[in-house]
């Protein structure tokens, strides 16, 4: 239920991370857990269980190697056993975890369909396999993080959508009321008004909107608009 709520107006995406990674610790049979994130096709570290687990993350980050760098860029699940036989796989990081005390490494892709966002890292000092079971849990709980992700993302964008159209319609409805103050103030049709508009708009590098908002307010004299209009 905490990583699934995501529709709430105080949802908030570290800290249900955050908490995805604490969970992990609790839930399988690992002794850390995090989460990175692409943004722009970049890995980034999203949460982590613990700042010893950040930093070998951020390590991995770093220097481009590592379990979830390959989940991320393959987009399935990357389970090393034991690390200290890994070296060939990644000589950078294995010896940087194993020095920290990680003897098994694993992550599972963070993905729907074809896109893939991220991925869950999970590591424990001793090494040997996750399990089928709890390798398939873990699937799912990733599988339900990347749903909520999306969902907020989605959610985020609809918003932004609905802001921008009520801009553009309140924009018009300005816009309008300039044509008017023109038409009134110096006799131009209501076409003619729009053109010498959009003209004073384009000479002086301004928007549209902000042109008829201060026409309406009075800030920009309607003879200014004729001038351009005109040539005058």
């Amino acid at each position: 239920m905490e990583i699934a709520d995501t529709l709430v107006a105080e949802f908030d995406v570290v800290d249900m991370l955050t908490t995805l990674a604490a969970r992990c610790v609790e839930l399988f049979d690992v002794d850390e857990a995090g989460l990175m994130l692409a943004a722009d096709g970049v890995l980034q570290v999203a949460a982590s269980s613990s700042h010893a687990m950040r930093l070998l993350e951020l390590f991995e980050v770093q220097h481009d190697e590592g379990p979830c760098v390959d989940c991320y860029r393959s987009g399935l699940p990357i389970e090393c056993e034991d690390l200290s036989v890994a070296h060939d796989r990644w000589p950078t990081f294995a010896t940087e975890a194993l020095d920290a005390g990680v003897a098994a490494a694993f992550a599972i892709p963070m993905r729907l369909r074809d896109e893939t966002i991220g991925s869950l890292n999970l590591l424990r000092s001793t090494a040997g396999p996750l399990g089928i079971a709890d390798t398939a849990v873990a699937q799912a709980v990733a599988d339900v993080a990347t749903i909520g992700i999306l969902q907020h993302r989605l959610v985020e964008e609809g918003r932004l959508l609905s802001s921008q159209l009520q801009s553009a319609l309140e924009s018009r409805v300005m816009i309008e009321q300039a044509k008017g103050v023109i038409a009134a103030t110096i006799g131009f049709s209501t076409e003619d008004a729009f053109e010498a508009m959009r003209t004073y708009a384009r000479n002086h590098n301004l928007r549209l909107a902000d042109v008829a908002t201060q026409l309406v307010s009075r800030e920009l004299p309607a003879t200014h608009i004729r001038s351009a209009a005109t040539g005058a």
